[in-house]
């Protein structure tokens, strides 16, 4: 034969390809894993498939933009930045008050912010003492002004001063920020009734 090859045998036509009654051998078994995989291919897919979506998923978010987070309020200012106690002019002492005493009212006044407490009112001279209506503590708001009634009372007019120069007074504030204390000059009309009062009570400064 010219041309032609010896012809190869087919699968299976080896005689070590046979068993020994001369049949096909059986496939050889696989192992555990194998024959698990067997068993439960449908379910390791999908499992594998969501495997692969949580991963994509989850890189997706990590790398996505983020809002950034919202900026914190603003802090209250401080009591003393927004308040204003501005002198107004002689009143009517009320009714009931001890001789000696002279009124004047104030305005106090809140430009912003949560509301400030008035704890309390006072002035430096040593001889006078002080109270007003409405009587501390009282709280005044944002955008508008109030009107207080200061009533002084000499209680000695030796330590009184004949003529006061600069008078201020003292107010503590507090608010949701923090708790101060701050003077108050009222200016030199204040300055002028004050002495006048304290001149027309005082005309002997042997009491």
């Amino acid at each position: 034969m010219s041309g032609v090859g010896p012809v190869e045998p087919g699968e299976g036509t080896r005689a070590r390809d046979l068993a020994e009654d001369g049949s096909p051998p059986l496939p050889r078994p696989r192992g555990r894993f194998g024959q698990w995989y067997d068993r439960h291919r449908r379910g390791a897919l999908a499992a594998a498939a969501a495997t692969v979506l949580l991963a994509a998923g989850g890189s997706v978010y990590l790398t996505r933009p983020h809002a950034p987070a919202p900026a914190p309020p603003p802090a209250a200012p401080y009591p003393s930045q927004v308040t204003d106690v501005t002198y107004v002019e002689p009143v009517a002492t009320p009714k009931g008050v001890r001789p000696r005493s002279f009124s004047f009212a104030v305005a106090l006044s809140v430009e912003s912010g949560p509301p400030v407490t008035v704890r309390s009112i006072s002035q430096p001279y040593p001889g006078i003492s002080l109270t007003s209506e409405p009587l501390a503590p009282f709280t005044a708001r944002a955008g508008g002004a109030r009107n207080v009634v200061i009533t002084m009372h000499v209680t000695d007019c030796r330590k009184a001063p004949e003529s006061a120069g600069l008078p201020f007074l003292d107010v503590t504030l507090r608010n949701t920020r923090a708790i101060e204390a701050h003077s108050y000059i009222l200016g030199q009309r204040y300055a002028r009734n004050l002495s006048t009062a304290l001149q027309g009570i005082c005309k002997h400064r042997s009491r």
